[in-house]
C-alpha cells in the first residue's frame, strides 16, 4: 500500500507547472502531498514490526523490492492517460481502504480511517473530470477513449493481493480476497462508465506479471533514479 501511494503521488508530482490551467497545478501538487503523506504512514507502520525506517523503505530498494501495481508506474502520457489512470486507481483505493476499516491489524485500520476522509475528495476529483472528458464533443473524448483501452489491460495487478494473500485474509488482516475488491471495484467504476455512455470493457485479463510480485517496467528505473538524486550524493548521510 505505501508502495502504490508513494509512486501514484510522485506521477501526481510531476504535472506540477504542467496541468491545464492553475486550479489543476495547485490541486494535483495537494493530491501528490497527500499521497506521499499517506505512503509515509504506511511505512511507519512497517517500521514498528520489522525496525527497518520509513525512509529506508521509500527510497533505499530496489526496484524489483518494490510491490506497487505496475500501472501506477508508467509515465503519465497525456492529460486524458492521467485522468484514467488516477480515477480507476482512486476507485481501487476507496475499496482497499474500506475493507482496511474492517482489519484486525488496529494500526492499519486507524490508518485507513484517517486516509480515507482525503481519498473521498480525489475520487470526486477524479470522477469529474473523468465525467468531464467523456461527456466532451470530438477530441477530449477520443483521448479519452483511446487511454482507456492503453490502460485497461494493464490494470489487473492492481487486485492481487501478492504472495501472501491467503494468509492476509485467513488472519483478518484484510478482510476480502482479490475477486472480491475487484467485483466491489467494478459497482464503484461501472455505474460511471454507463452515465458517460462508454461500453464495459469486461474484466481485464489477468496479467503474467505483476508489481505485487516485485515484476516491474523500465519506467520503475527512471522513477527510482529521479527520487534518489539527492540520496546517491551520500547514502549514509542523516538528516
Amino acid at each position: 500500500m505505501g508502495d502504490d501511494e508513494l509512486i501514484f503521488g510522485h506521477r501526481c508530482s510531476e504535472w506540477l507547472g504542467l496541468a491545464p490551467d492553475l486550479e489543476e497545478d495547485i490541486a494535483f501538487s495537494s493530491m501528490a502531498q497527500d499521497e506521499i503523506g499517506h505512503a509515509s504512514l504506511f511505512y511507519s507502520i512497517a517500521e514498528s514490526l520489522s525496525g527497518t525506517s520509513a525512509d529506508r523503505y521509500a527510497f533505499s530498494r530496489g526496484k524489483n523490492s518494490r510491490l506497487n501495481a505496475m500501472m501506477l508506474e508508467t509515465k503519465n502520457g497525456d492529460w486524458a492517460d492521467t485522468i484514467v489512470r488516477s480515477y480507476l486507481y482512486n476507485a481501487f483505493e476507496q475499496v482497499r481502504l474500506k475493507e482496511c476499516l474492517k482489519s484486525n491489524f488496529v494500526s492499519l485500520q486507524q490508518a485507513a480511517a484517517k486516509i480515507l476522509r482525503e481519498e473521498r475528495y480525489h475520487l470526486l476529483h477524479m470522477e469529474t473530470w473523468f465525467e468531464k472528458l467523456a461527456r466532451s464533443q470530438g477530441e477530449a473524448r477520443q483521448r479519452l477513449l483511446r487511454a482507456l483501452q492503453d490502460i485497461w489491460p494493464n490494470i489487473s495487478d492492481l487486485f492481487d493481493l501478492g504472495v501472501h494473500a491467503d494468509s492476509l485474509v485467513r488472519h483478518g488482516i484484510i478482510s476480502n480476497t482479490s475477486l472480491g475488491i475487484y467485483s466491489q471495484w467494478e459497482s464503484i467504476v461501472r455505474p460511471v462508465f454507463a452515465k458517460a455512455a462508454i461500453d464495459w470493457p469486461g474484466k481485464p485479463v489477468q496479467f503474467s506479471q505483476s508489481g505485487r510480485v516485485g515484476q516491474h517496467t523500465s519506467a520503475m528505473d527512471e522513477i527510482l533514479l529521479t527520487m534518489t538524486e539527492v540520496l546517491s550524493l551520500d547514502a549514509q548521510a542523516v538528516w
